[in-house]
């Protein structure tokens, strides 16, 4: 008798609620999993299931809740394995490792791959080492806080294949702590180049430290995305009116005629335009003109545009429509109903590029308006540029999506780790915040949302304080680069769990990804052997206080100071309190101070290293580099 396919069908949906329970992905195969903390182990298995977990000789009973995801804890243990996870009597992962775990997280020069840093190729087929153990988590992306990976990672041992793509700094970090430690380490690359601060930590750390304008955008897109998209194309224009000087009206999406405008050459990479565009990091305005009919101008429609290296905001006819940080993918902007008019329509696309090729990506099959009926017209054919000048900086860009979203990545690639337990995080991060004002409270912010995330009120970290880069210059300048650095040493200073790395002098003034990733590994080693293993690691020395002495101020450090090839410190600067009345001063080491010469001018605070690509010599006896600072004078 030929079987029933009602039976069929019922017996494939009871193999499927039964599907055999499975661990999550953070304590699979070959993972590391942190000793001398209690253990919480995680994984998922039918609703309401009750289960056994076996881990390391001992045995738990839990039970799964109505959406099916367990827990299950053990006592600590110190460092140790192989061990093996069992659920219900059947293995789900083996060789599991008890040592420590390091989270490595941030933007491109943390995700900077190891097959790229100095002497890639010979530290790749060096890298050997079954007791080192790496998990790099996919980028994902998820509007609200997950409780697994959308796109799961693996943990794998070291090997030349493994380590390639893995993040070079953290995989010097954890190389340098598994020679010195003895014991297995696990390293995680949790990272996402060009990505702001708020898209790492959640929605309730993002209100916190000045963001609720932006959390309340996302709120509001989640129900009126048109309106979202308006206000946040408002608060675009008041950024651009700010820096321009632009009035009410006269904007290039309001009257483009103002600008001067050139015949795009291709629908490509500006980088293919000519010499002028080739490696052109900055911003420029895009345009081009449609003809509607009164029955095409009646409708809604949507306006696709290829891919836009890095960030766009697009307008049609004067009205902000979308915007993205996303380097990758085309945009698909709605216009709504009332927006297009018969007769000539103006698309006008701001796009800034920060690091590679920039501008529209093409090819020119992308660029379309699509009405409400499904009938099209191409937008290939008459593209205009004009170029900015780089002084507008880098544009805020949409909260509610893309890796620049409030808690887009955090809620992907964070969340789901749920109470891992971890030695510490190394962090390195800030390029994308450089120009936005209150770093110092985000990273305070975020350093609260994770030791939340992972159960652990003293979970330390090392912060990586932003290498230089740009044109060096001759006289003092204001730096939105040193202003950064400077927010990060003032967030450390408030936090006696967390350190600052500096790495100003590893720069290169051309790249915004300098290749010594050796060096940063190496100086996360030191201030994690001083601020976590505690047996004699070191950290740079930081300023304490400035104080008028005599004809002099003196700048207080933590640490005895010397300098290199030189018998003074340069870098140094007496300034005002206005803006622009900073000036070079002489400087010199005595001890743990330096003794900065005034001259006769007012003096209310001293700033060091104060440029995009400063020049420094001014080392500790470790020969740490003292950061990027400005210092009130008492």
């Amino acid at each position: 008798m030929r079987p029933r396919p009602l039976l069929i069908l019922a017996g494939l949906l009871a193999s499927g609620a039964t599907a055999a329970p499975a661990i999550d992905p953070q304590f699979g195969s070959h993972a590391v999993i942190q000793r001398s903390t209690p253990i919480v182990l995680s994984g998922s298995g039918a609703p309401n299931e009750q289960l056994t977990v076996s881990f390391a000789g001992e045995r738990r009973s839990t039970t799964a809740d109505a959406a099916g995801h367990w827990r299950a804890s053990f006592a600590p243990r110190e460092a140790g394995g192989p061990y093996s996870i069992h659920l219900n009597g059947a293995a789900v992962a083996d060789d599991i490792a008890v040592g420590d775990v390091w989270l490595c997280s941030g933007q491109s020069n943390m995700e900077y791959p190891l097959r790229r840093a100095l002497n890639g190729d010979g530290e790749v087929q060096s890298a050997n080492d079954p007791g080192l153990r790496l998990m790099k988590i996919p980028q994902q992306l998820a509007p609200s806080p997950r409780r697994t990976f959308a796109k799961a990672p693996a943990w794998q041992p070291t090997t030349p294949d493994s380590a390639k793509d893995f993040s070079a700094a953290c995989y010097f970090l954890a190389r340098d702590l598994r020679s010195t430690e003895k014991v297995p380490v696990g390293a995680i690359d949790d990272t996402w180049g060009g990505t702001p601060i708020r898209a790492w930590m959640d929605e309730d750390a993002v209100r916190s430290s000045g963001g609720a304008n932006a959390a309340a955008v996302v709120n509001l897109y989640r129900s009126n995305p048109t309106a979202a998209v308006r206000r946040f194309g408002e608060e675009w224009g008041a950024w651009w009116r700010k820096q321009t000087g632009d009035k009410a009206g006269e904007e290039p999406w309001n009257a483009s005629a103002r600008l001067a405008w050139k015949a795009v050459p291709s629908l490509g990479y500006w980088d293919s335009w000519g010499p002028e565009w080739k490696a052109w990091l900055g911003s420029a305005w895009l345009r081009e003109q449609v003809t509607l009919t009164a029955a095409e101008a009646a409708q809604a429609a949507t306006l696709s545009l290829s891919a836009i290296d890095d960030t766009d905001q697009t307008f049609v006819n004067g009205v902000a429509v979308g915007g993205a940080n996303d380097p990758a993918n085309p945009r698909s902007y709605p216009v709504p109903k009332g927006v297009l008019k018969a007769g000539m329509n103006e698309i006008v696309v701001f796009a800034r590029n920060t690091w590679g090729p920039g501008g529209l990506k093409g090819p020119a099959d992308q660029f379309a308006l699509t009405f409400a009926d499904g009938h099209s017209k191409p937008l290939s054919g008459g593209w205009q540029v004009s170029r900015i000048a780089d002084s507008v900086g880098q544009p805020a860009t949409a909260p509610w999506e893309g890796s620049s979203g409030v808690s887009t990545i955090y809620n992907a690639m964070v969340a789901p780790l749920g109470p891992l337990g971890i030695k510490g995080v190394a962090w390195y991060q800030g390029e994308a915040d450089v120009g936005q004002p209150g770093y110092d409270r985000r990273l305070a912010a975020w350093l609260a949302n994770w030791r939340t995330q992972f159960g652990d009120p003293q979970l330390p970290f090392l912060i990586v304080g932003l290498a230089g880069w740009g044109k060096p210059v001759s006289q003092p300048v204001e730096s939105g680069w040193a202003a950064l650095i400077n927010e990060q040493l003032l967030a450390d200073e408030h936090d006696l769990r967390a350190v600052m790395v500096s790495a100003i002098d590893l720069g290169e003034p051309d790249d915004i990804h300098p290749a010594n990733k050796q060096e940063v590994g190496k100086r996360l080693a030191l201030a994690a052997h001083d601020l976590v293993y505690q047996d004699g690691g070191a950290v740079g020395a930081q300023p304490v206080l400035a104080a008028s002495v005599e004809n002099a101020i003196s700048v207080v450090l933590t640490k005895p100071l010397q300098t290199l090839s030189g018998a003074n410190a340069i870098g140094f600067e007496l300034c005002g309190p206005a803006v622009g009345s900073c000036r070079y001063a002489n400087a010199r080491v005595m001890g743990s101070s330096v003794l900065i010469a005034t001259d006769g001018e007012p003096v209310t605070r001293i700033r060091y290293a104060w440029s995009d690509y400063p020049v420094v010599n001014l080392y500790d006896l470790d020969l740490l580099p003292v950061p990027v600072f400005e210092i009130p004078v008492q």
